[in-house]
């Protein structure tokens, strides 16, 4: 399974639809929070290629929730954008929480810094900010193994 993992887009279709022509054998985008319009942009134009959305500091659907899970090929997801879990200071309470949860992976955004780190059997992924520097995530997995990959678009 093939997992677009981006956040922060702030309303920047160009750097989204990028993303999205390049992968377009994805089976899954998960957006970690922050967009503007561009989001139902790209959800109308890509309808056969699921997407996952929690809800940003600076989002304002009160739909969207805060913080979601999925499984993929037996690897428990977790998804945040994590303003909630103040990961602009650090990550216990996001590790706290996932722990409850018992994630194997924790995708997240808000810093604007991409992160790919492995802490005590979980890996914490952060794509970084698509609408501002460009970076976005790319997850597979396989037969319960995950590789993750940081990308810049040029």
């Amino acid at each position: 399974m093939k997992i677009i993992v981006v956040s922060d887009t702030h309303g920047s279709y160009r750097n989204f639809k990028a993303v999205m022509e390049l992968s377009r054998n994805a089976d899954l985008v998960v957006h970690c929070g922050d967009s503007r319009g561009e989001l139902d942009r790209i959800m109308e134009e890509y309808p056969a290629i699921r997407f996952c959305i929690v809800k940003g500091n600076c989002d304002f659907n009160p739909d969207l929730a805060i913080v979601t899970e999925f499984t993929a090929e037996g690897v428990r997801f977790m998804a945040t954008h994590g303003h909630i879990y103040h990961v602009k200071y650090d990550l216990y309470q996001l590790d706290c929480a996932a722990r409850e949860r018992n994630a194997d992976v924790v995708l997240f955004g808000h810093t604007h810094i991409p992160a790919d780190v492995l802490h005590d059997g979980v890996r914490f992924f952060n794509p970084g900010s698509l609408g501002y520097d460009k970076t976005y995530g790319v997850i597979e997995v396989k037969d319960g193994q995950v590789l993750s990959n940081l990308a810049t678009l040029p």
